[in-house]
């Protein structure tokens, strides 16, 4: 049976990931909680609105209330990257070359690795924001579709259209598909070679957790009473074909999936508080944490592939060893 390792804290966690191989929890307030030879904190923004790991250097981004954008490190350090003045930063995206996106209102900033900024402007506010894996791109998730944007050129950007609220956008990780989440119950997707539609509905619940699988071969979503994983592995994606549906119960919905770094294996928590690893192939399951206090809101795989940090919306965190 996997241990857990628990850490009590008050409010909603909103980003659970390993720096270097130290879990850090960091929570609505804008403190940062580590595990590091005990329990340790550092203050980032006055008010925290968005948070995301950039595994590409290792390090948490973290957008707030207080208009700044910082970037936290192992060990508690932490450093201001940009300013929107007295704007809330709604959304933090990680790029390639130490490139960072945020997004205040109708307007998306992006910063490059030399501190030059670059500033996107929409007719409505900026919902989500993701970079592609692929070259210097980045999307934009808006009211009634998303916009792409190559911010060190000045091409047009590509718009795609779909009618509704986007909230969240996502590229898979070979870049051929985007994929939005959507104010209604559904996921929609577009093949970037030919603009082909993929509506991925269905769900019961809001989808606010997506995750792609080691090879980009399937992608894990919440908002249901299982992980809804779909296939991306044919060139049209999921179009015409059914997802697995992994960890179903019957009494909880699934509110966060992180998928195994290197194994067709997904993390799944539950709105009760429940974590549990199931295998695609034979959908497999191992009981990974018990319920306890709020939904599970993030979770992160260790480089090791053996612990899971996890945080929920009512601070009940900690880290999940499965070699034990």
């Amino acid at each position: 049976m996997p241990t857990v390792a628990p850490l009590d804290l008050e409010g909603h966690c909103l980003a659970a990931v390993f720096l270097g191989d130290v879990p850090h929890f960091a929570l609505a307030d804008g403190t940062i909680h580590r595990l590091d030879h005990g329990h340790k904190t550092v203050q980032a923004n006055d008010g925290l609105l968005a948070a995301l790991h950039d595994g590409a250097n290792d390090r948490l981004i973290t957008g707030g209330e207080d208009g700044k954008i910082f970037a936290v490190t192992a060990g508690g350090n932490t450093a201001e990257l940009a300013t929107a003045g007295k704007k809330w930063i709604t959304s933090v995206a990680a790029g390639p070359q130490g490139a960072v996106a945020y997004a205040s209102g109708k307007i998306a900033c992006v910063r490059f690795a030399d501190g030059k900024t670059r500033e996107f402007s929409h007719p409505r506010s900026v919902e989500g924001l993701a970079f592609s894996p692929k070259g210097m791109r980045f999307g934009v998730a808006r009211y009634n579709g998303a916009t792409l944007h190559f911010p060190a050129a000045d091409g047009k950007p590509v718009e795609l259209e779909w009618a509704g609220a986007h909230t969240g956008i996502t590229f898979s990780p070979d870049g051929g598909f985007v994929v939005t989440t959507m104010q209604e119950n559904a996921l929609h997707g577009w093949k970037l070679a030919d603009g082909k539609h993929m509506r991925m509905s269905g769900y019961p619940g809001k989808v606010k957790s997506l995750s792609w699988s080691a090879k980009g071969k399937w992608l894990a979503s919440s908002g249901a009473p299982a992980a809804i994983v779909w296939p991306f592995s044919g060139k049209d994606g999921p179009m015409g074909k059914a997802p697995l549906e992994l960890g179903t119960r019957g009494n909880a919905m699934v509110t966060s999936v992180a998928c195994h770094p290197s194994q067709d294996v997904v993390a799944i928590g539950y709105d009760d508080g429940m974590v549990m690893a199931v295998r695609f192939a034979d959908a497999r399951e191992v009981l990974l944490r018990r319920p306890g206090k709020g939904a599970i809101t993030s979770m992160m795989w260790d480089k090791e592939e053996r612990r899971v940090a996890f945080g929920s919306a009512a601070g009940d965190c900690g880290v999940i060893d499965i070699s034990a």
